[in-house]
């Protein structure tokens, strides 16, 4: 059996080589090579680099089972200069694991371990080391590369760690998790001039202040008031300068959506406020709107799956139904586009600097908790050996 004094040890350790070299999405070189390093050392069946760039898959089987469920963790790192004190603080300038991607990498080894030491499961466990998760792209690029038909799964389960949520807690929800993030550029096209003459051009940047607001009407009065739905406007940049009116600007944002109806929507109503607008102030204006992440949707049977693996590793009264759905995005939700699953938060701390804040570090004291979760969902969702009951149950 694994010592989980022994284990929790090795895992701090290595979150914090993690956490001191941090690498961008599809830049994961050195991480991808500790983790199979690892997965080596561990003695799992199979282990291949290069999924999707720098993904990589391992493999355990035991038993004679066919059946095979995937674990999934998130490696890559965020363009944030780290700010703080920390013995393993990053040394890449101008990168670090500001949202945790260290811990849950770390999590999944721990159970890598934990697993290939101690069994208790029949059938196949696929441990999914995902790159590019930040920018929505590596999950697709790992399914574009053959993940489902190389690596076969029949449901796949994820973590991620929740500021404000105390450790040892674990939430989840059936149905919409996560939503889905749609990005957005508008830009408008007009004439420059002297700040002094502004008859003698026709300068754009009232026309995007107006455009920045008359957007804010799409969720207020455009929408159902039933649907969720989030339009920002992060960025306003022009060629003005202090004494220049100017002739280009470029209105950046994102739109947060569960359902895609409210998502095509949101960009028809974009293009109506956007069109309009530039004519009533009689510049150009043109609309680029993409789709960067789809909805998280947890399976139902799965989320119970996941509870009720969670109740053996927390207390009972720590783990529970999230109340309502988050607008932040996450890319576990490509792989729920093709199987069945559940992707479910565990606490970092209720005094935890929030994500993706220079600040942020992912709770030592979770990581125990996380690897013992994914092994156990694996043996719960694996547990019948020789026609014995499942794992977990009576």
């Amino acid at each position: 059996m694994t010592d989980d004094t022994a284990i929790d040890s090795e895992m701090r350790a290595w979150r914090h080589d993690l956490h001191a070299h941090p690498e961008f999405g599809f830049e994961e070189t050195r991480t991808a090579t500790f983790v199979a390093a690892k997965l080596r050392e561990f003695g799992l069946d199979d282990v291949v680099e290069g999924i999707g760039g720098t993904g990589v898959v391992g493999t355990l089987k035991r038993g004679t089972g066919n059946r095979a469920i995937a674990l999934r963790a998130d490696m890559d790192a965020l363009r944030i200069t780290e700010q703080g004190t920390l013995d393993y603080r990053s040394t890449n300038p101008g990168i670090m694991h500001a949202c945790g991607h260290d811990g849950h990498t770390t999590m999944l080894l721990g159970a890598a371990k934990m697993l290939a030491e101690q069994g208790g499961f029949d059938g196949i466990v696929r441990f999914i080391f995902q790159p590019a998760e930040e920018w929505g792209k590596g999950a697709l690029a790992m399914l574009g590369d053959g993940l489902m038909t190389r690596f076969p799964f029949d449901e796949i389960y994820g973590l991620h760690n929740m500021p404000g949520l105390a450790v040892g807690s674990f939430e989840t929800r059936a149905g919409p998790m996560m939503s889905a993030e749609d990005n957005f550029e508008i830009v408008l096209q007009g004439a420059g001039g002297h700040a002094a003459r502004p008859h003698w051009g026709n300068e754009v940047l009232v026309a995007a202040c107006a455009v920045v607001t008359n957007l804010q009407t799409i969720v207020a009065r455009r929408l159902n008031p039933t649907d969720i739905g989030v339009v920002s406007v992060t960025e306003l940049i022009t060629d003005g300068t202090r004494n220049a009116l100017p002739g280009h600007a470029r209105i950046l944002g994102d739109a947060r959506s569960f359902r895609p109806e409210v998502s095509a929507e949101i960009e028809k109503q974009m293009r109506i406020i956007a069109a309009g607008t530039a004519l009533t102030y009689n510049v150009g204006s043109k609309v680029i709107y993409t789709r960067e992440f789809v909805p998280l949707i947890n399976d139902a049977a799965s989320v119970e799956e996941a509870f009720a693996a969670a109740r053996t590793v927390f207390e009972p009264d720590r783990v529970a139904a999230a109340h309502e759905p988050m607008t932040g995005s996450e890319d576990f939700a490509q792989f729920l586009a093709h199987v069945p699953g559940c992707f479910s938060f565990i606490g970092n701390g209720e005094a935890s600097a929030p994500l993706h804040n220079p600040t942020y570090d992912f709770n030592d004291e979770a990581l125990l908790g996380g690897a013992r979760f994914h092994a156990a969902i694996a043996r719960r969702r694996l547990g019948r050996i020789n026609g014995g009951p499942a794992i977990g149950e009576a």
